[in-house]
């Protein structure tokens, strides 16, 4: 199989491989970007671990190709911390409200999380729980997510 060429802006940094066309999204971010927040649970979109931001929407990195995202801009769990390493709102509302244990859901989560008070900064958590169910989380419960998405609404609203 031939190889194609792929330019992707990935938090804020522009990067240049030439991969196999069947290489996913999620294993570029990991393998050639050496970005390993990206998590991969099902590689088959229902869990949600894997999602980043394309183009500021969310989207489950399992599901595209390398070279569908061609000239694009993803943003991935590292991107949304700032550039001092300072936590976003979102990450410091988690764990202020404990709403991770394991870690292994929670960059999914961020990144969802993010887009979805973009989306809608005063969210009911019945939009919360809408624009969350497509992550999985095996430890929390839940809650604790969605008491850390009102507080960053709070947060990020004064």
């Amino acid at each position: 199989m031939h190889e194609l060429p792929v330019e992707v802006i990935v938090n804020g940094r522009t990067h240049r491989h030439v991969v196999e066309p069947r290489l996913t999204l999620a294993d570029y971010l990991r393998e050639k970007c050496g970005l390993t927040g990206t998590h991969l649970g099902c590689e088959h979109g229902a869990c949600g671990a894997c999602t980043v931001l394309l183009d500021g929407q969310a989207v489950r990195a399992c599901l595209l190709f390398a070279v569908q995202v061609d000239g694009q801009e993803v943003t991935t769990v590292e991107g949304i911390a700032g550039e001092d390493g300072e936590l976003s709102p979102v990450q410091s509302a988690l764990r202020e409200c404990h709403g991770l244990q394991c870690g292994f859901c929670t960059p999914g989560f961020v990144t969802s999380i993010t887009a979805l008070l973009r989306d809608n900064p005063q969210p009911t958590d019945e939009e919360i729980r809408e624009g969350l169910s497509g992550n999985f989380c095996r430890c929390t419960g839940y809650q604790g997510i969605i008491n850390a998405v009102l507080r960053a609404a709070q947060t990020t609203t004064r």
